[in-house]
């Protein structure tokens, strides 16, 4: 089975490349929602979690956001603890759904695909890459946040550069190049290299 890692920044179009990979018929496990999961409802997890950060991280039995957001970020000894907790609980999570599928490919979405150690455990990474202001126009329509608050996010992501360093594949999202051919060409690739 080969492992794919999709990454790219904020508004690069990776969510567009998942979506183009499903309908072709490949499975894609989404880290972000899957994390949120499992910090909702892993016994194990939700212990670590209440134990680093204190009972106020869960209310009424769900993850409090807004006051875990603010520890993290306050004390960035904190974050480097609950991803730690977090990010292997997820691949793990990860390995388990890959053995469920019937394809010989699986990918895996995320933002922090290297940050986060993923990256290293993937046969393949994709990189998607789009022009920041491009990404911006696109994630203040999407989100409805204000432009200043995207740019802010983009200054604390790795660049496309240091993104590009780890990538075996990058798919074009700038709205010149048709994104649909590029997936499409790469999906046939890996197929014929899963075969």
């Amino acid at each position: 089975m080969i492992r794919v890692g999709i990454t790219g920044g904020i508004g690069s179009g990776k969510s567009t490349v998942c979506k183009i990979i499903e309908v072709l018929g490949g499975a894609v496990y989404y880290t972000d929602t899957e994390a949120k999961r499992l910090m909702n409802s892993a016994p194990e997890i939700i212990g670590d979690i209440t134990a680093l950060l204190g009972e106020e991280a869960y209310c009424e039995g769900v993850l409090n956001n807004k006051y875990v957001a603010q520890k993290v970020f306050a004390v960035p000894d904190l974050l480097k603890k609950l991803n730690g907790i977090v990010h292997p609980a997820v691949f793990a999570d990860f390995d388990a759904w890959s053995r469920r599928q019937s394809s010989d490919i699986v990918f895996l979405e995320s933002a922090i695909l290297i940050e986060s150690g993923l990256a290293d455990k993937m046969d393949k990474v994709i990189v998607v890459t789009a022009p920041e202001e491009l990404r911006i126009r696109r994630t203040v329509k999407r989100d409805g946040i204000p432009e200043d608050a995207v740019r802010a996010r983009i200054a604390k992501q790795l660049t496309d550069t240091e993104r590009i360093a780890y990538a075996d594949f990058i798919i074009t999202a700038d709205d010149i190049c048709l994104v649909i051919p590029q997936v499409v060409s790469l999906y046939r690739k890996l197929l014929q290299e899963a075969g």
